[in-house]
């Protein structure tokens, strides 16, 4: 037994109230059982129970053992003073209030359902990815509709909160924080946090006034991410190197640690092509971050990031090794994962800091236009029978499982919280 599964009992009144009596002899009816707070203070207020022939009013503590009243210091905490009931597992000891008077207490040992217990028990001790995975069957697709839109509005909060604190960072510049989110995005799973890094090196203000010379900021991205040190034969690699060496010493620049990594990865997502495709993308789309916050269709999103690596690189992947022809446009999944990843977050928490609803909503319905992720969780999420149609359902089972499910958040999550129920 644990206080977070009582709480949980409590809440949903999952045990035998007929007939409740207190540990002091006297009779108990719990008119509401309170709402519950998930901050500090008593677990549930504005609760009203009669104790006898009297009514009550106030506030409720849930603990395992009674005497963790005293292991919490609440017999000393003013926010403990209004407790009318102590609903305990077991009562190991009296409880007084910061007054001195006795607490009445309910003990909850012997009247609570077996099949709860062992269903909760079996999730809690299970192996595998998802607790509740024989069970699944019993949430029905109405369950999942709604509980994946609140997963992803979470996400997405919770992904904001980074970005908002990105934004005081930066003295309240939104195109600066793209710009970092962008280029986070651009790395993928493997480059992701050295491309962060070569934006927080390389502000945006500075790539602004080299925006209409494509091969600058080439130059300085590829110089940026030490791609450029090596001395080698080829041109357009001394042109590159040359341009950023001025342009190094000129804005006093200084590299992050480290260099992109290229293993393990297809050559069509080289660090080199990418940091090119991302060079070109701000040389043709001005004002990159008010184009795609007031882009409304999702057709018209996608087409602000059809943009190739310059000409270069159609018959290059790497410096010094001429390839087959290939113009490196950024293909239609890359893109999906830029606007998952990078302008959704970003679009959303723009509505979120301003208070605009609108953005938020945009948000959430690109979320739907868009195509599912497929990778090893939504997989998972999927031969356990549960949809993945749009990249809101991919999004929000990610979130599901690195959130809840990897820590058992089983008594929070509504899935897991109506399969108890049941």
């Amino acid at each position: 037994m644990n206080e977070r599964l009582l709480q949980f009992i409590w809440q949903f009144q999952h045990f035998n109230t007929r007939s409740l009596i207190l540990s002091s002899g006297e009779s108990l009816q719990i008119i509401h059982p309170g709402t519950w707070n998930h901050h500090q203070g008593p677990d549930f207020s504005s609760a009203r129970i009669k104790i006898g022939d009297t009514l009550w009013a106030g506030n409720i503590e849930i603990h395992v053992l009674a005497s963790d009243w005293y292991k919490h210091a609440h017999d000393g905490d003013p926010n403990y003073q209004n407790i009318i009931l102590h609903v305990v597992w077991q009562e190991d000891e009296m409880i007084r209030d910061v007054s001195g008077h006795i607490i009445p207490t309910l003990v909850l040992t012997g009247k609570i359902p077996g099949v709860l217990m062992d269903r909760y028990a079996q999730m809690m001790d299970t192996v595998r990815q998802v607790p509740c995975h024989h069970f699944l069957p019993g949430a029905s697709e109405l369950i999942w509709y709604a509980w994946k839109e609140r997963l992803m509005i979470e996400r997405l909060e919770r992904k904001s909160a980074g970005i908002i604190k990105q934004l005081q960072q930066t003295g309240n510049h939104w195109d600066e924080v793209f710009w970092q989110q962008l280029s986070s995005g651009f790395g993928s799973k493997t480059n992701a946090a050295f491309f962060e890094q070569i934006a927080k090196t390389l502000s945006f203000t500075i790539l602004q006034r080299h925006r209409n010379m494509p091969i600058e900021l080439e130059a300085l991205l590829l110089g940026q991410a030490q791609l450029l040190q090596k001395k080698r034969t080829d041109a357009y690699h001394q042109t590159l190197s040359k341009t950023y060496q001025h342009l190094k010493r000129k804005y006093q620049l200084m590299s992050p640690v480290g260099q992109p990594a290229f293993l393990r990865m297809r050559p069509a997502s080289f660090p080199t092509i990418r940091l090119s495709q991302l060079a070109m993308l701000l040389h043709y789309r001005e004002n990159l971050f008010d184009m795609v916050r007031n882009t409304e269709s999702i057709d018209n999103l996608i087409q602000i990031f059809h943009v190739k690596a310059s000409q270069y690189w159609n018959q290059h992947y790497r410096f010094d090794e001429p390839a087959s022809l290939s113009l490196k446009w950024i293909g239609r999944q890359m893109t999906v994962h830029l606007l998952i990843n990078s302008v959704i977050p970003m679009v959303f928490s723009y509505g979120l800091e301003r208070n605009l609803q609108p953005y938020k909503d945009k948000a959430i319905q690109w979320l739907y236009a868009l195509e599912a992720e497929q990778n090893r969780i939504t997989r998972y999420w999927q031969s356990a029978g549960i949809h993945n149609r749009c990249a809101l359902d991919s999004q929000s089972l990610i979130e599901l499982n690195t959130q809840y499910c990897v820590n058992k958040r089983c008594l929070d999550c509504a899935i897991g919280n109506r399969l108890l129920r049941q």
